[in-house]
């Protein structure tokens, strides 16, 4: 960030910011403030007050206390307008990359008007980013698109309104290491070149320092570091202002690979001769391109039967016809997309916690045995739920995910799989979570982990089954080359 940069008046100055929910005081007093031209880190630990304070900035609440500014560099005495990109795309499926971008331009409610208008202000805008792309997604349905083009949509959506603030909540959470690289090249050219203040919002601490000028950090809904130079900040620095304990890689894997009984050891089968056994209480991790490890997955959870994958030992012949027999087999599933099919929003955190189980019992209704467990899991999992009759929406998203991972343990599997299930949460929930998954695995469980992260699965796994870049299976990582150089040269991406 340049001296300049740093002494004109913010785009964004948000002062002694307050906001309670009920009796739960969510944000204490918070401090913040965007420079244009800035790539802006907002850091701090799952339930720190970095979403509701995008919330009361974007104007989705309102705050209690405290006082907001802002300030476009373009029209004096108005607002700068501001754009979110969420992790999870907010583009209309069937709708062409063009519709997706002009109906924010549109005078009618469908946004069915002035179509010509609205494909010439998708085009501009997608050419101010990729001019390439522009000429090949414009009329393309937003279904086609890869989730780093998706994004490149949302982005020139918020162009193409005059977008002088960009808040980016976890955008690299879906994207191969490639995709992200070219995302940060984007958002660096508009930082540059259209002077757009760029808040990233991140839990993966080498992004942070890749693409980050400056760095706040929550804790506890106080803002602890203010505006800081990433430069200024080590990574335990930044550990530490957040409120959590320092992690020692090798202590996650200081354990037995495949500790379990032989006897129960499973085969999976594949494409191109792929064959590899699995010994229980192996904690095997899935690299590469989504296409690869999801097809797998899907058939080792029910999610789809007709396969080129097997999976066979005793007791066990997949692919099974339904998620609902795989369970019965004693395969658990964490999905990576915990609102869409993990958490069931409905229901009250009991049922979340025991629907496991009563899947594999065919019951229906809640036990004082259930309640009792339940009660002794939130505990011991240190979720911050008032009750286990509270609804999860009330959990903070890292204690979402420790209560969907909570829904397998104890129980008597063969195997569970989890798909990117450190997504979005914080180095302490991170670190919480790891020690679940260890969990499983000691008691025999065979762990199936998918990651986006190849220094987390080289951190957690016992072995590392690779995909390229085309989702075809190129081979196992163990011994000596279990490292990021042997990762890279197997999936052909970048560790």
């Amino acid at each position: 960030m340049t001296a300049e940069r740093s002494n004109a008046s913010p785009l964004l100055e948000a002062a002694g910011i307050e906001k309670s929910y009920g009796a739960t005081r969510v944000l204490r007093g918070v401090n913040f403030r965007l420079q244009r031209g800035e790539i802006h880190a907002l850091l701090g630990g799952n339930g720190a007050g970095k979403s509701t304070l995008i919330r009361i900035v974007t104007g989705l609440a309102s705050a209690d206390a405290g006082r907001i500014a802002l300030r476009s560099a373009r029209d004096e005495g108005k607002p700068p307008v501001i754009a979110v990109v969420h992790q999870e795309l907010a583009l209309l499926p069937e709708l062409t990359v063009a519709e997706n971008i002009g109906i924010v331009h549109a005078p009618s409610a469908f946004g069915l008007a002035r179509r010509g208008r609205g494909r010439a202000v998708a085009a501009e805008a997608l050419r101010l980013i990729d001019p390439a792309m522009a000429e090949r997604v414009l009329d393309l349905p937003a279904r086609r698109l890869s989730l780093h083009e998706g994004q490149v949509v949302e982005i020139a959506r918020a162009l193409s309104i005059g977008a002088e603030i960009l808040l980016l909540d976890e955008p690299t959470a879906n994207l191969t290491a490639g995709e992200t690289e070219k995302l940060f090249v984007l958002l660096r050219r508009l930082a540059r070149e259209k002077a757009i203040g760029i808040v990233f919002v991140s839990h993966r601490m080498k992004e942070i320092r890749a693409l980050c000028d400056t760095c706040s950090i929550l804790r506890d809904g106080r803002t602890v570091v203010d505006a800081a130079p990433m430069m200024a900040l080590s990574d335990a620095d930044i550990v530490s202002h957040m409120g959590q304990p320092a992690h020692r890689a090798a202590d996650s894997r200081e354990r037995t690979q495949g500790a379990g009984d032989p006897a129960k050891t499973l085969r999976l089968d594949g494409p191109d001769d792929t064959s590899l056994d699995i010994r229980p209480g192996t904690i095997l991790g899935l690299a590469g391109a989504p296409s690869g490890p999801s097809a797998l997955i899907a058939m080792l959870v029910g999610a789809r039967s007709a396969s080129p994958w097997r999976l066979s030992g005793e007791g066990i012949a997949a692919p099974f016809r339904s998620p609902r027999e795989a369970i019965r087999a004693g395969v658990g599933f964490v999905p990576g997309d915990r609102a869409g099919k993990g958490i069931l929003a409905q229901l009250p955190i009991l049922d979340n916690v025991v629907a496991a189980r009563r899947v594999r019992g065919s019951r229906g209704l809640a036990r004082a045995a259930e309640r009792e467990e339940c009660a002794g899991l939130v505990s011991a999992l240190q979720l911050k739920a008032g009750s286990i009759w509270d609804l999860p929406g009330t959990l903070s998203g890292g204690n979402q995910q420790k209560l969907l991972v909570a829904r397998w343990l104890d129980l008597p599997l063969r195997m569970v799989v989890l798909e990117e299930p450190t997504r979005g949460v914080d180095i302490g929930t991170k670190r919480d979570i790891y020690a679940l998954i260890r969990r499983m695995a000691d008691a025999g469980a065979i762990v199936v982990w998918w990651s986006t992260e190849n220094g987390e699965l080289l951190e957690l796994c016992d072995a590392i089954f690779a995909f390229d870049t085309d989702g075809t299976p190129k081979g196992y990582l163990a011994g000596e080359r279990f490292d990021e150089d042997g990762l890279a040269e197997l999936t052909g991406m970048a560790a």
